[in-house]
C-alpha cells in the first residue's frame, strides 16, 4: 500500500508483518511533480529492497524501512 496518509506509519494500529507493504509518504509539498519526483526515486530503492512486511517511511530526502 503506498498512502500520504500518516497514519499508517503507526505501527500498532497497522503492524507492517501483517501487510504485504506499507509505504508512507511523508511530504512537506503533495503537489503532483513533487510526489513523482518522489516516487522516482522510491522505484529505484523497490528494486534493491523487500517490500513485504516492512513500513518504509519515505521523505523528500531519505527513505526509512522498519521491520
Amino acid at each position: 500500500m503506498l498512502t500520504l496518509d500518516l497514519d499508517f506509519a503507526d505501527i500498532r494500529a497497522y503492524p507492517p508483518e501483517d501487510y504485504c507493504g506499507i509505504i508512507v509518504m511523508r511530504l512537506a509539498r503533495r503537489d503532483k511533480p513533487r510526489v513523482l519526483e518522489v516516487l522516482g526515486r522510491l522505484l529505484l530503492k523497490l528494486d534493491a529492497e523487500e517490500l513485504i512486511g516492512k513500513l518504509w517511511i519515505v521523505n523528500e530526502r531519505t527513505i526509512r524501512i522498519r521491520g
